[in-house]
């Protein structure tokens, strides 16, 4: 949940703009009469791409978001960086992030629905045309991206980084038809070991295929390297940690190559 605070969160790509070996567009939609505002990023080059969703921390739909589709497209995928809030909704203080998350994080309808009309706007994109999807969530947004695996979504992979495991909406046998791929600090204390073994149990009784890798002494927003800034300034728990957000990374794309 950290991101990083400069003024660059606020200087978005302007739609169209062609950056090295890549497209990217700002892509409006709706849901349920609420305008959201995402970021699609895709090869420059003929398509059409697998597509990968790509669901932002706490903070909202930020730069950091945005970093991870463009990374993606580098990779040949076209990424959708999703909007969960509404347009221009983000935070910049834990205490309006959690207000923010939890609003969604209690509404599961809610959740479900943003997420699938952002599923639903990339699937019909040209970039994409109907190819399979994978979900990537980071903190937050990997709390997303489980619950529509276990909403048993069109997806072909999630992947969590540092998300919560917790849900009110356990899977049954049969529930997830995407593999799962869960990247969790074994020292986050915002994931304790009991929550791991409650997530493991139940990935075990829905039959799914998942993978958990647990990285040793790492804390949560293992992956952004704004995190250490968000430590110092809010005295969070958080913290980057470049092995694992390397490691984590190379077994995503990994796993992508599979679908």
């Amino acid at each position: 949940m950290a991101f990083r605070l400069t003024a660059a969160l606020l200087a978005f790509t302007l739609p169209g703009l062609a950056l090295a070996g890549i497209q990217t567009e700002e892509v409006t939609y709706d849901h349920d009469g609420e305008e959201m505002t995402g970021y699609l990023a895709y090869p420059d080059s003929d398509g059409p791409h697998p597509g990968v969703l790509v669901v932002h921390e706490w903070w909202g739909h930020n730069e950091y978001a945005r970093d991870r589709a463009e990374q993606l497209a580098r990779e040949g995928y076209a990424a959708f960086a999703l909007d969960m809030y509404g347009s221009g909704k983000r935070a910049d203080h834990p205490s309006e992030a959690g207000e923010f998350a939890g609003q969604i994080r209690g509404n599961r309808d809610l959740m479900l629905g943003r997420f699938e009309a952002a599923h639903d706007r990339l699937k019909e994109h040209d970039a994409t045309a109907d190819q399979a999807l994978a979900a990537v969530g980071y903190c937050f947004g990997g709390t997303v991206v489980l619950e529509a695996a276990r909403a048993g979504m069109d997806l072909a992979l999630v992947a969590s980084f540092h998300g919560a495991l917790v849900t009110d909406h356990p899977a049954s046998a049969g529930d997830v038809t995407a593999e799962v791929l869960v990247f969790n600090g074994a020292a986050d204390p915002m994931v304790p070991p009991e929550q791991v073994a409650d997530f493991r149990e139940e990935m075990d009784n829905a039959e799914a295929t998942y993978t958990f890798v647990d990285f040793s002494g790492v804390v949560h927003s293992f992956t952004n390297p704004g995190a250490d800034e968000i430590a110092e300034k809010f005295d969070m728990p958080v913290g980057y940690d470049e092995r694992a957000d390397r490691d984590s990374w190379k077994h995503l794309l990994s796993a992508l190559e599979r679908m």
